[in-house]
């Protein structure tokens, strides 16, 4: 039997692997008959020929293997050899699973036949009122409860990156103790992913009002934010906002442009009402003013503060 585990959310992927994992060591007790095969940890040739020695060999306890495979699809020499193989493995009662992180190759010859013969999931980044409910029963699991504004702001701080949501739950349950977590707890504890404030900087800049922009900035600096970071954050939204105008410029309607962006719907949203303000050339020309500024701030050639007085009153 083949089982394929593959995407981005590395946290939700990684849970699924231990669950089919354990579940397997309670049916099968010797713990003589898993294996993990990490392709990048192996040679080429290594790896095909221990992986199939291993299946091929037969369970002293009459149990079936359970072999995990790492990394396969960066490993061409195993790729050619399964394939040519392939016929004895769909057909064995051993599990054979694949696992592998991050983007795939659609096309891949491998990738098909996975989709054909295996029992496939795959661990998309969660978006939206998805990642929402998944927060919500991650901590309803621990026992504790969240106000839903608490819930929204929670997931508008931290995004899909599930390692560190969920680290942060439990830093929230631990302070909340038995009751339940409020907007301020949530405030007080968590750091944005997006420091939401700048997206007040960039709506005076995108409204022409270059007054209440500085003022806006010189805030920040006041406050601690380093020059190098807040124009990191310019960059970030101007180039959000750039992929979004792209989009409207090829007609893509609204529902699909949130969807095709990969941008959280917080920021989607918010860089379509912001794209609203520039032409598509115009954006191009702050995006590469942008990067000159960055480069003349790391070079020494600018006074950080100054260049970023200087970007505010050229958009």
């Amino acid at each position: 039997m083949l089982i394929f585990l593959y995407g981005k959310d590395t946290y939700r992927m990684k849970k699924k692997l231990k669950e089919i994992t354990v579940h397997y060591q309670k049916i099968h007790k010797s713990g003589l008959n898993l294996r993990v095969f990490d392709c990048q940890k192996l040679s080429d040739k290594s790896f095909f020929n221990n992986f199939k020695d291993e299946i091929s060999q037969i369970s002293m306890f009459k149990e079936k293997k359970l072999a995990i495979i790492i990394n396969s699809f960066s490993n061409a020499s195993f790729k050619n050899n399964f394939l040519k193989e392939k016929e004895k493995f769909l057909k064995s009662n051993d599990i054979i699973l694949f696992y592998e992180q991050g983007e795939i190759n659609k096309k891949d010859e491998l990738f098909k036949i996975l989709k054909e013969n295996a029992k496939c999931q795959e661990f998309k980044p969660l978006l939206g009122r998805k990642l929402i409910n998944w927060t919500k029963k991650e901590i309803e699991k621990e026992g504790a409860k969240i106000d839903q504004k608490a819930l929204e702001k929670l997931c508008e701080y931290i995004g899909n990156d599930l390692w560190r949501m969920a680290n942060e739950i439990k830093k929230l349950i631990s302070f909340c103790q038995k009751r339940e977590i409020k907007v301020k707890d949530v405030e007080i504890l968590v750091k944005p992913k997006i420091e939401t404030d700048i997206f007040k900087t960039i709506d005076a800049i995108s409204q022409k009002n270059k007054k209440y922009a500085l003022e806006l900035l010189h805030k920040h600096l006041k406050e601690g934010d380093s020059p190098l970071y807040l124009l990191a954050m310019i960059n970030y939204q101007f180039k959000n906002i750039l992929i979004v105008k792209d989009l409207i410029e090829k007609h893509q309607p609204y529902n699909l442009i949130l969807k095709k962006s990969g941008l959280h719907p917080f920021v989607a949203k918010k860089s379509y009402f912001q794209s609203q303000q520039f032409s598509f050339s115009e954006l191009k020309k702050i995006y590469r003013y942008i990067f000159q500024v960055d480069f003349n701030i790391k070079t020494g050639q600018i006074n950080p503060e100054l260049a970023l007085d200087l970007l505010i009153s050229k958009i």
